[in-house]
C-alpha cells in the first residue's frame, strides 16, 4: 500500500507514482508523482516532465479554476498515463507544479480505498 506523503502535505495526502508516454516516440518517464484529488475535476500533469519527454503542446489555452476561485491558463499535450497498469491515452492539461494532480477524470475509472488513519491507500479488488 502506498503511503501518504506527510512531507510535502500538511495535512499528510495520497500521493502516486505514474508513467508517462510519448505517443511518437514511445519514450517513457517512471516515477512521477502526483497527488491523488478526488475534489479535482481533470488530471493536471507537470510541465516540466512533459517538456523533458518532448511533447507538442496544443495551441489552445484552457482557464482552469482552483478551489478558492483562483483562475489560470493551461495547454494541452497528448500523451499516455500509466496508472495501477491501466493506460489512459489522451489529451491532459499541464501545470507549472512540481507535482502533478490525478484527478477524477482518471480516478472515476478506478476502485480506490482511501485509509487515512493509517495514512495509506490501495487499489480495491473490482466485484
Amino acid at each position: 500500500m502506498p503511503k501518504y506523503d506527510e512531507i510535502n502535505f500538511n495535512p499528510p495526502a495520497p500521493v502516486a507514482s505514474v508513467k508517462l508516454e510519448n505517443l511518437e516516440t514511445g519514450e517513457i518517464v517512471t516515477e512521477v508523482s502526483m497527488l491523488v484529488d478526488t475534489g479535482a475535476d481533470i488530471t493536471l500533469l507537470p510541465k516540466s516532465i512533459v517538456e523533458g519527454l518532448a511533447i507538442r503542446f496544443g495551441e489552445a489555452d484552457y482557464e482552469l479554476e482552483g478551489f478558492d476561485g483562483s483562475r489560470s491558463k493551461a495547454r494541452a499535450a497528448e500523451l499516455r498515463l500509466i496508472f495501477l497498469d491501466k493506460k489512459f491515452t489522451g489529451q491532459f492539461l499541464v501545470s507549472e507544479n512540481e507535482d502533478g494532480i490525478l484527478g477524477r477524470d482518471i480516478l472515476n475509472h478506478l476502485k480506490l480505498l482511501f485509509d487515512g488513519k493509517n495514512l495509506e491507500w490501495s487499489e480495491s479488488e473490482s466485484k
